[in-house]
């Protein structure tokens, strides 16, 4: 009987496991990166709808702000900074689509003085969102009363509801197209239903 023959590994073997090693290696541990981040960022979103459910407009409250979880995480300062900033968005947005209908030929003077009017209040309104937002960012930064300081920022806020409220009064005895009147509302009411939830949250910081 013939001896017996042993093939030992070749080094083409060797060489392929010192190389696959590593590479299992990192995708295992980008495995549970991957699952660690998702937890975390579903911990987040949780955080927001929690806090959201506190507010005037919950939905509206969530659906505007869960896409900046990750960058809020659990802090109640950074989740009012946000929802002033998509406020503050979202008013911007209205004084554009105000802007725009005042321009729409064929108005009365009567009828241009209102949305012109109405512009104004929103305007008052974007100034009164960046004095909030830059209160909120620092917010105890600098020392001093900080329930003092909220108050300022509570008492901006409300003004932007106010603002808000005028704005679409103008329209109650001034008659305009169904159109341009349906445009202005929708624009704004969207502005003043962020803003209150925006009160809401700010609310709790005191």
């Amino acid at each position: 009987m013939g001896a017996q023959i042993f093939k030992t590994p070749t080094s083409n073997s060797h060489h392929a496991l010192t190389f696959l090693l590593p590479v299992l290696l990192l995708i295992i541990t980008n495995m549970q990166t991957t699952v660690a981040t998702s937890s975390s960022s579903q911990t987040y979103k949780t955080y927001v709808k929690t806090a959201c459910n506190s507010t005037t407009y919950p939905l509206i409250c969530y659906k505007s702000l869960s896409s900046y979880a990750s960058k809020i995480k659990s802090n109640p300062r950074k989740l009012c900074i946000y929802a002033l900033s998509v406020t503050l968005t979202a008013s911007k947005n209205a004084s554009s689509v105000v802007s725009k209908q005042s321009k729409k030929a064929g108005l009365t003077p009567t009828q241009k003085g209102a949305i012109n009017d109405c512009l104004e209040n929103i305007k008052e309104s974007i100034d009164e969102l960046k004095d909030s937002l830059t209160s909120v960012k620092n917010l105890g930064v600098k020392g001093g009363d900080v329930q003092a300081q909220l108050d300022d920022i509570k008492t901006w806020v409300s003004a932007v509801l106010t603002d808000d409220a005028t704005c679409t009064d103008e329209f109650d005895d001034v008659k305009v197209s169904t159109a341009i009147k349906t445009a202005i509302k929708n624009s704004i009411v969207t502005a003043a239903r962020l803003a209150s939830n925006a009160l809401s949250l700010i609310d709790k910081l005191s």
